[in-house]
């Protein structure tokens, strides 16, 4: 049975993970959000209880 010749498919290895590890990165980090996330108050809402009608 004939082997592969490793030599193109190393290559190629050695090009796709060049791409994911050097041309992707950035383009990922480079995102921004619509919306800025906003601090929430350290103080606790106010609730009221709530009468179910049907009981």
């Amino acid at each position: 049975m004939p082997q592969l010749n490793p030599a193109p498919w190393l290559a190629i290895l050695v090009f796709s993970w060049s791409v994911f590890l050097i041309v992707l990165p950035p383009k990922v980090m480079a995102h921004t959000f619509p919306n800025e996330p906003t601090l929430q108050s350290t103080e606790k809402p106010k609730t009221e209880p709530w009468n179910c009608p049907w009981r």
